[in-house]
């Protein structure tokens, strides 16, 4: 079984390899989002009176845009200033939350989670913390009844397997760590990752630059992710960034296997091969949402 965080990690190899999850590892994204997420951010947001609309700014910034990925709360403060904007929601006359406790929160606060605005709720009794954590807990149980059985895709115990004593491997997320465990463990994949890094450990640039401290070349660490966030924590942090192209994972895992994995290891990733992945990643998702 892998640890969460890095608490106890040893560096073992010269290779260190963060790899995102949801998304990335395991096609989880548009279930979780779309069956999990977003029907409880509309019943404990209020915005049953324009669900619809509601609905289409969650998947834009969750799932469809540069902001894929994000931590939940950044997220769906997004996806509400998107909705408040929208003229459909302004004809209809309806106020969109602004949810003002949790933005002041997400800019004092990096482990953005439910274990962590629960006692925030608590010690400061603001009215949209406490929303904000009833609806964080509601979500990490629905995922945890209904998200099962959805296996990695294609290519990654391929990858895992290849990359196994040669590089040291951490989960680098921003999925709360009961989950990640739950479906690392379930598939039997857990045992190639030294330990799971999720949103209780931090942000990925957190997670990133602590890994950096053991001592590895920034030219021997990857980052392999699906959402821009994970390409701007790997280049805060100085890593390199194997992108795993939204709409296209098995192509990109097959990629990642058949060339990626060996430049990584030959030092001829860097340079002109990165920035053709990058260049073609960015392409895949838009800023600005198909209603405006």
């Amino acid at each position: 079984m892998s640890q969460l965080g890095l608490e106890i990690f040893t560096r073992q190899c010269d290779f260190l390899v963060g790899i995102d999850s949801d998304g990335c590892v395991f096609d989880s994204m548009e279930i979780k989002h779309k069956e999990c997420f977003i029907p409880n951010f509309i019943k404990h947001l209020g915005l049953q009176p324009v669900s619809k609309y509601a609905r289409e700014a969650c998947e834009f910034t969750n799932l469809y845009s540069k902001t894929r990925g994000a931590n939940r709360f950044h997220a769906y403060i997004a996806a509400l200033d998107w909705l408040e904007q929208r003229r459909e929601v302004q004809a209809r006359g309806v106020t969109v939350p602004r949810w003002q406790g949790v933005r002041d929160w997400v800019q004092r606060e990096t482990k953005l989670g439910t274990k962590t605005i629960g006692p925030e709720a608590e010690r400061t009794g603001d009215a949209d913390l406490h929303l904000g954590y009833a609806w964080s807990s509601a979500v990490d149980d629905t995922i945890a009844e209904m998200v099962k059985g959805i296996p990695p895709f294609p290519g990654v115990r391929e990858a895992l397997e290849a990359m196994s004593g040669k590089a040291d491997m951490i989960v680098c997320s921003a999925t709360p760590n009961r989950a990640l465990q739950q479906e690392w463990e379930e598939h039997g994949i857990d045992r190639f990752v030294q330990c799971i890094c999720g949103q209780e450990t931090g942000s990925k640039k957190e997670s990133l630059a602590r890994a950096k401290e053991f001592g590895y070349d920034l030219g021997k660490m990857l980052m392999i992710g699906d959402a821009p966030g994970d390409m701007a924590a790997a280049k805060t942090v100085g890593t390199l960034y194997f992108p795993i192209n939204p709409g296209h994972e098995e192509e990109s895992w097959a990629r990642f296997n058949e060339e990626a994995l060996g430049r990584f290891f030959a030092g001829t990733y860097a340079g002109d091969y990165e920035a053709a992945l990058i260049a073609e990643f960015e392409k895949y998702l838009p800023e600005t949402p198909p209603w405006q």
